[in-house]
């Protein structure tokens, strides 16, 4: 009987017959009952929101098991399909980004509003459910430059304070270089695995915060790269040179500065396991000639280029030819 007086508020009269202390306890009692209150609201919305989340399944279950039951699909009829409609193939469904690249990092980003929302039905604040809706797509971050001071530590000696050591400094394909190995590789590929020339590369650093690169800086690190990885090239010629088969090809290459000729030819030697490639300014025989004096190849495969009649013409020597047009002809010399 003595909680129906718990909320009920003061009369004047009885707030003056309070003493400060009573007057704080009533406070005190009054907040902590309002918090209360407040939290048993919050679990009896909770509880409702989820009576209501389980009604909603229900009834979707049951409209479905219905459709099912009554629905055009579960009706027997006698007529035999008409053989001139073809059964519609299901639509293929559109895979997500994931799944068409599963080899790409995924990274999450959780999407919230700046301020509660207002439920549309009753006007309160609303809270977060615990569920989401997922979408996925797909991004790329671009390429960003930056400069790296590199602080090289100096060792003293504590005891005799006169020897000095300083850390080496990190390899690099040319010692003492403005320009890190990342970036000597990325201009390498873009100019030569995507043609993207070495000005046009310039023009497009300067989007990304970079202006006054000096293109002929730029080349010098690309020629920079090919006497770093010339022992890569003469390892790679050396296993072609000890195949008993070679695939051989020829196409023509335009040399754009540094000769007076511009037709130049590149020409391709490859086995199953490797490629081995020269630049030269002939489209002669000798090439070939030259590289099947210095290996062990038995059998040459190419087209039906003249060249290669010459290349494997060697006294005392028997060497295969074989042309590769619609059908193989085959070359006993």
């Amino acid at each position: 009987m003595q909680e129906q007086y718990l909320l009920e508020p003061l009369s004047d009269d009885k707030i003056d017959e309070l003493t400060p202390e009573e007057m704080k306890i009533i406070l005190r009692g009054e907040r902590d009952l309002i918090r209360q209150y407040k939290s048993y609201i919050n679990d009896l919305e909770s509880e409702l929101f989820k009576n209501q989340q389980k009604t909603f399944l229900l009834e979707e279950q049951s409209i479905q098991i219905k459709h099912r039951l009554f629905g055009k699909s579960s009706e027997k009829s006698d007529k035999k399909s008409s053989p001139d409609k073809k059964k519609k193939e299901p639509r293929k469904r559109v895979l997500l980004p994931s799944e068409r690249y599963p080899n790409l990092d995924i990274v999450e980003k959780r999407v919230e509003l700046d301020k509660l929302p207002t439920c549309p039905c009753c006007s309160k604040d609303m809270k977060d459910s615990g569920l989401t809706e997922m979408s996925e797509y797909l991004t790329v971050i671009p390429k960003r430059y930056y400069v790296v001071q590199q602080h090289r530590v100096k060792y003293r000696c504590s005891t005799c304070q006169d020897g000095l050591v300083t850390a080496p400094a990190i390899p690099k394909i040319k010692a003492g270089s403005s320009y890190s190995d990342e970036m000597v590789v990325d201009v390498a590929l873009s100019k030569y695995c995507d043609l993207i020339p070495v000005e046009r590369y310039v023009q497009m650093a300067v989007r990304g915060g970079v202006s006054g690169l000096p293109a002929n800086t730029l080349i010098q690190g690309t020629h920079n790269l090919a006497d770093f990885l010339a022992p890569v090239y003469n390892k790679i010629k050396s296993e072609i040179l000890s195949s008993k088969v070679l695939h051989a090809d020829e196409t023509p290459h335009r040399m754009l500065e540094g000769d007076d000729k511009s037709n130049w030819y590149l020409w391709g030697f490859s086995n199953e396991s490797a490629s081995y490639f020269e630049a030269h300014d002939t489209r002669s025989g000798s090439v070939a000639s030259d590289i099947i004096k210095m290996s062990l190849c038995e059998y040459l495969v190419s087209d039906v280029f003249s060249g290669y009649s010459k290349a494997v013409w060697f006294p005392g020597d028997s060497v295969l030819l074989i042309s590769q047009r619609l059908c193989p002809i085959v070359f006993f010399i």
